[in-house]
C-alpha cells in the first residue's frame, strides 16, 4: 500500500485541510470498526507509540496525520492546536509566522519562501521518512491571498526540487469576481505561472460554485416537498460523525472539497474490483504536460431521506456528474472539447453499470479525435459514509480556458494601470519581469487549449519526410 502526504499552506489551504483530516478519520472509523492499524489508516496516517515512534503492534494506538502545516499567520493553526484535531499533528509539523503575507504573492513567495525553506523541507522529509512507498504529495491552497497563492507556489517548487519522482496533485481554490482581495488578480496569475510549470495535476475549485452547490442543497433542506426531503446529515456539506462537533463558517463549503480529496483517493485506501492508482490520473488523463487542469464533478450531492422514494437511479448519478450543477468550476464542458475522463466509482455499482453509462453517455460529450476512447475507470467496493454509491468524475476539458480568460481579463485591468504594484515590487526578489512572465504564461496556456478546437486547416503544412 502507498502512502501520500498532505501540505496545506495559507488560511484557506489549512481549513480546508481540518475537513479533510476530520472526514477521512470519520470515513475510516465508520468502516474500520475494530480499531486495527491497517493499509487503508496507513495512507494518511501514522500509528505512533507514546514516544512518537512507529508502533509495530497492529492495535491503533495514535495516530499522527502524514502533513505539514503552513500559514504565516498564527490564527488557524492556533486553533488546530487547540481544537478536537490536536492529537493528530506534533506542534514540529506546524510551520507559521505572525504577520502573515497581507495579500501579497511576492511577500509569501519571496521573503517567506526563503525565510522558512529549510524548515518547510525539513519537516516534508521527516514525513517522507515515516513512509514505506510515498506516492504523491496533495497541495491544498487558495490562489487569492499572499501566503496560499504564493508560499504555497513556492512549497511546489520545493517538492519537484527535493522529491521529483513523487506526484504532486495541487488543489487550488479560486477567488471570485467579487473577491474582497483587491490584488487577487494579480496572486493568482502569478501562482498560475509556478502551477503550470511545477504541477502533475491541478484540480481548480472556484468558490462560487461551492457556494451555489451549498445553497441548493440548504434549500433542498428547507422546501420540504414529498420526495424531495433530504437527510441532512447526509449531504456533501455536512460534517456530521466527525471529531469536530461545532460548525464554523465556511466549513460546509470546505467539506465539499475534502470529499474531492477522499474521493479522489478511495481507490488507494480500500479494495475494490477496478483499482485506479493515483499516478494513473496524470498519465491517463494529462495528454500535454503544462494542460494538466480537471475539472471535478461529484454525485450525489445529497441523500433522499423519505424511504418511500426508490434510491436514485445509478443511470442519474452518471447524468448529473456531467452536468454544470455538480461542478465544482464554473464552465461549460459540453461546448468545448473532453481531451480525456476519469471516472471513479464508490460502492454497489457493477462493471457492467459502468460500462452501460458511458455508452450511453459518449455521444453527448464531445473528445478530440484523436483520443475517442479516452475514459479511465476505477470501482472502489467502500461507499462514502451515508450513501450507497458516489462517482467522481475528473475531466480534461478545454473549457477551463473560460475561467483562465476571466482571470487574465481581471489581471490586466489592474496590470494596465500599474495599480498596486508598487508593493510587489518593493519585495526583495520580485521585478517587473515577473508579471509580464506570469501573463504571457497565462496567454499562452488560454491558446494552447483554444489551439486543441481549431479543426486542421486545409492548407495547413503537413510533416514531410526527407528521403
Amino acid at each position: 500500500m502507498t502512502q501520500s502526504i498532505v501540505v496545506q499552506v495559507g488560511q484557506c489551504g489549512n481549513q480546508v485541510g481540518c475537513r479533510f483530516w476530520d472526514l477521512a478519520l470519520r470515513e475510516h472509523a465508520h468502516v474500520n470498526q475494530v480499531g486495527v492499524y491497517d493499509e487503508a489508516l496507513s495512507s494518511f496516517f501514522r500509528n505512533v507509540d507514546q514516544r512518537g515512534a512507529d508502533s509495530s503492534g497492529d492495535k491503533i494506538t495514535a495516530l499522527k496525520a502524514r502533513a505539514v502545516l503552513v500559514d504565516m499567520e498564527e490564527g488557524v493553526l492556533g486553533e488546530i492546536l487547540q481544537g478536537p484535531l490536536r492529537s493528530l499533528f506534533s506542534s514540529t509539523q506546524l510551520i507559521s509566522d505572525v504577520s502573515g503575507s497581507g495579500n501579497n504573492w511576492a511577500v509569501g513567495h519571496h521573503t517567506y519562501g526563503l525565510a522558512y525553506r529549510e524548515q518547510i523541507v525539513d519537516q516534508v522529509r521527516k514525513a517522507a521518512e515515516h513512509c514505506d512507498c510515498l506516492q504523491c504529495f496533495f497541495l491544498i491552497h487558495s490562489m487569492g491571498g499572499g501566503t496560499g497563492s504564493g508560499l504555497g507556489t513556492f512549497v511546489l517548487k520545493l517538492l519537484e526540487d527535493e522529491f521529483p519522482e513523487v506526484y504532486r496533485i495541487v488543489t487550488s481554490v479560486y477567488p471570485t469576481a467579487e473577491d474582497d482581495v483587491i490584488t487577487s488578480p494579480y496572486n493568482s496569475v502569478l501562482a498560475m505561472k509556478e502551477l503550470t510549470e511545477h504541477a502533475d495535476c491541478v484540480l481548480p475549485v472556484d468558490n462560487q460554485s461551492l457556494v451555489d452547490i451549498v445553497g441548493k442543497i440548504q434549500h433542498m433542506s428547507n422546501t420540504g416537498k414529498p420526495g424531495c426531503t433530504i437527510k441532512k446529515d447526509c449531504t456533501i456539506i455536512s460534517g456530521q460523525g466527525g471529531v469536530v462537533k461545532v460548525e464554523k463558517p465556511f466549513d460546509a463549503m470546505n467539506n465539499i472539497v475534502a470529499n474531492l480529496l477522499l474521493n479522489i483517493t478511495s481507490s488507494a485506501r480500500f479494495e475494490g474490483s477496478l483499482n485506479m492508482d493515483l499516478n494513473e490520473i496524470a498519465m491517463n488523463l494529462v495528454p500535454f504536460p503544462r494542460l494538466h487542469y480537471l475539472l471535478s464533478s461529484l454525485t450525489p450531492l445529497y441523500t433522499l431521506a423519505d424511504v418511500s422514494v426508490p434510491p436514485r437511479r445509478l443511470d442519474q448519478m452518471f447524468s448529473d456528474a456531467f452536468s454544470k450543477e455538480h461542478q465544482l468550476i464554473r464552465a461549460d464542458p459540453k461546448h468545448n472539447l473532453y481531451l480525456a475522463c476519469a471516472l471513479m466509482l464508490r460502492g454497489n455499482v457493477q462493471l457492467s453499470d459502468l460500462r452501460r453509462n458511458i455508452e450511453r453517455l459518449r455521444p453527448t460529450l464531445p473528445f478530440v479525435p484523436w483520443n475517442q476512447e479516452g475514459w479511465k475507470t476505477s470501482l472502489c467496493s467502500v461507499p462514502p459514509v451515508c450513501h450507497s454509491h458516489s462517482l467522481l468524475a475528473l475531466a480534461n476539458n478545454t473549457c477551463v480556458k473560460s475561467t483562465f480568460f476571466e482571470l487574465k481579463e481581471r489581471f490586466v485591468k489592474l496590470y494596465r494601470r500599474k495599480a498596486h504594484l508598487h508593493h510587489y515590487l518593493a519585495v526583495d526578489g520580485m521585478e517587473l519581469a515577473g508579471f509580464n512572465e506570469a501573463l504571457s504564461s497565462i496567454s499562452a496556456l488560454i491558446e494552447e487549449y483554444t489551439h486543441l478546437e481549431s479543426p486542421l486547416m486545409p492548407n495547413a503544412p503537413r510533416l514531410t519526410i526527407a528521403t
